[in-house]
């Protein structure tokens, strides 16, 4: 399931975050990748020890959970610490599959990438390229938002961020060990939430609403992990 996440950032949160990283110190995107993955990466990368990396990996994570779609999407049991990365000057990530296990330091622990997240930090109009390419049964869907926005796609697929010619594609991109490990019990949850989300607002009968609302939960019991 692909799901545009619209305006998890405030323009004030952008406006932080976009100068706390314009004076920070980088590293090269490839030394955080796997075996395979750093053949194709090439980004920059705020390293896991950086001074903006706990504060503002905070402030992104605390967005999303306030965030109804990314809650009801994900169904979050651990969010791995928001991290950022930058592409410019041809920079661009390969085809590539997230690894299924990922530390995070800052919160040490290791949690399962159920659930993948791309936030953009960048308007479209001030770079070329950069699109992300995911890829699924359906084919391939690229995938370039309005800073602030995010996109949120199961850790499963094949994806990659096209080369950027003009300008610079800041992001933070996460991963989340969900609740509910399989991707297709997820997206039925997620889509029985959102029809009881517009029952409610049109003021479905109440007897039916609670039923349903048993369903979702029931359900939730069921498949959630131990």
């Amino acid at each position: 399931m692909l799901l545009h996440m619209p305006q998890v950032l405030t323009q004030g949160e952008l406006t932080e975050i976009r100068a706390r990283l314009g004076v920070a110190r980088w590293a090269d995107g490839a030394l955080t990748a796997g075996e395979q993955a750093r053949i194709v990466k090439q980004n920059r990368q705020l390293p896991a020890d950086a001074p903006e990396a706990a504060p503002l990996g905070a402030m992104v994570e605390a967005a999303l959970r306030r965030h109804p779609l990314f809650m009801s999407a994900a169904l979050p049991r651990v969010i791995i610490t928001p991290r950022f990365n930058a592409y410019e000057g041809g920079g661009h990530y390969g085809n590539h599959v997230d690894t299924a296990l990922h530390s995070d330091p800052l919160k040490g622990l290791t949690g399962r990438t159920d659930v993948s997240t791309t936030v953009f930090l960048s308007e479209p109009e001030d770079y070329d390229g950069g699109e992300l390419i995911i890829e699924d049964t359906y084919g391939a869907h690229e995938v370039k938002l309005r800073a602030g926005d995010a996109i949120l796609y199961p850790a499963t697929s094949l994806h990659r961020v096209e080369p950027v010619t003009r300008g610079v594609r800041l992001a933070s991109f996460l991963w989340t060990q969900s609740l509910v490990k399989d991707a297709e019990r997820r997206r039925m949850l997620f889509e029985l939430d959102m029809a009881l989300v517009r029952l409610r607002g049109q003021g479905a009968d109440q007897a039916a609403m609670v039923s349903l609302t048993a369903h979702y939960h029931n359900l939730l019991r069921q498949w959630a992990d131990n």
